[in-house]
């Protein structure tokens, strides 16, 4: 980062704090989210802002090797007491948090100190892969559905805070105050909800929001979770994202829908592959599905995630695809006829709100652009619950398994670069260590708080 850049972000705070002063913002809340999947915060006072935007803030890197629990894994390239970072925030991306009076919001790049990107920094890295198919003349639009529970407990144990049928009309009406109040502090950051309804499990509901581009989208999901757990607070409420809930519930997910685009074209739509795929938007897809069992270990990075990854669930624990068909990975959707030009995508359905949605998109990116460059096609679709079919090759069913496919899988080891790969592999052994022996029940209670 030289002089001039950061004589622009300077500029640009500048006129960021005077806007936030005549609303009422005192302070500003600038996050990275770690490799646990845990959004950390650093905060400015509004005066300190035009410094923090053209300096950066101090940190540690030891947050990459961040477990669940805040105990620190030791890897060769984090872990340790030495060095430090500088967090620049994204005042592209400044949001006000209307639930928590005088703050506002800001993600945060992560630069070294001298001004160059922190290679272990998965919102860097999500930007590079975005401009990697950018310069193919291909862009993807993405969005995360938000799915969390929320409890009415004084403690540590999960009550449900309501006690209607699932996706009832009765749930909503029991907390219709609070659903209100998560759509309007969305909207008041600038969120473009799509949808809200109650889901499956007990006091469970879901958010579905508005596409955009993939850092976006990430920006965009931990506000959203950020903002729902705030809402929550307010009403007396705790919000959880957990993969896992209660260790027979089933849990909560953060599927990802991808669509590729060239020249104001949607390549999932208007071809003459099947269901209207295009050559392109097939490689896409293909190269995402023959990774699968890699990516999760970014995708479903905790121990919890595989008490949820399980069959006949709706969870998508097998790897292939299909269309509309929940019970697969990835569920290819057309949309309503008419529509389909704009609205086909394909939806990540194994991957869990414990995953660092910068990380996860940057592998999907990758994984998708190498199955472009190799041409990739598709196996037959899946057409019933693959559970009910011979030789459908299941989802690895622990994180030890997902973390043996994520290290001998070379597409994702060249884009992600050795540091990173040996820091989520450091983490999430340490991780696997730290649960070992507990049965399904301690693992849940002890996960459901830290998402």
């Amino acid at each position: 980062m030289d002089q001039q850049e950061r004589a622009r972000r300077a500029s640009a705070a500048r006129r960021a704090a005077g806007d936030l002063a005549t609303r009422g913002i005192a302070d500003v809340a600038v996050t990275w989210v770690d490799t646990s999947g845990v959004t950390r915060v650093k905060a400015v006072p509004l005066a300190r802002l035009e410094h923090a935007a053209a300096w950066g803030i101090g940190m540690s890197p030891v947050f990459d090797a961040f477990l669940i629990d805040d105990s620190i894994a030791s890897g060769r390239f984090a872990g340790g007491p030495v060095g430090d970072l500088r967090l620049h925030p994204d005042l592209g991306r400044l949001a006000v948090l209307s639930a928590c009076p005088g703050w506002a919001w800001a993600p945060a790049d992560r630069y070294d100190q001298e001004g160059e990107p922190h290679p272990l920094d998965a919102r860097s890295l999500a930007a590079r892969e975005v401009a990697r198919l950018a310069a193919s003349g291909l862009s993807v639009k993405a969005a995360f559905e938000v799915e969390w529970a929320v409890s009415i407990g004084d403690g540590d144990d999960f009550v449900p805070a309501c006690a209607g049928p699932a996706y009832g009309m009765i749930r909503l009406t029991e907390r219709a105050g609070y659903l209100r109040d998560v759509v309007g502090a969305l909207s008041a950051a600038g969120v473009a909800v799509e949808q809200i309804h109650p889901e499956y499990a007990a006091g469970q509901y879901e958010v579905s929001v508005a596409p955009e581009d993939p850092v976006g989208a990430a920006d965009t999901f931990v506000l959203v979770r950020e903002t729902i757990r705030a809402v929550s607070q307010n009403h007396g409420l705790r919000a959880t994202f957990s993969p896992k809930v209660l260790a027979d519930g089933v849990g909560n997910g953060a599927h990802i829908h991808l669509s590729l685009w060239r020249d104001g074209d949607n390549l999932m739509a208007g071809g003459e592959g099947r269901f209207g795929l295009t050559a392109g938007g097939e490689g896409f897809a293909a190269g995402i599905l023959a990774r699968l069992p890699g990516l999760l270990a970014v995708g479903a990075p905790s121990v919890a995630s595989y008490l949820r990854l399980v069959p006949s669930h709706w969870a998508g624990a097998y790897a292939c695809w299909g269309l509309e068909n929940r019970e697969a990975a990835l569920r290819f959707v057309t949309g309503a006829a008419g529509s389909r030009s704009q609205a086909a995508n394909l939806e990540v359905k194994c991957f869990d709100a414990a995953a660092n949605p910068y990380l996860a998109l940057a592998a999907l990116l990758a994984a998708g652009a190498a199955g472009l460059a190799e041409d990739g096609t598709l196996p037959e679709p899946v057409e019933v619950d693959p559970a009910s079919l011979e030789g459908v090759p299941p989802l690895p069913s622990s994180l030890g398994a997902a973390v043996e496919a994520f290290e001998t899988d070379a597409v994702l080891k060249e884009v992600l670069g050795e540091g990173l790969v040996d820091t989520i592999a450091v983490v999430r052994r340490g991780e696997i260590a730290l649960f070992d022996g507990m049965a399904p029940e301690e693992i849940a209670a002890r996960t459901r708080w830290r998402h």
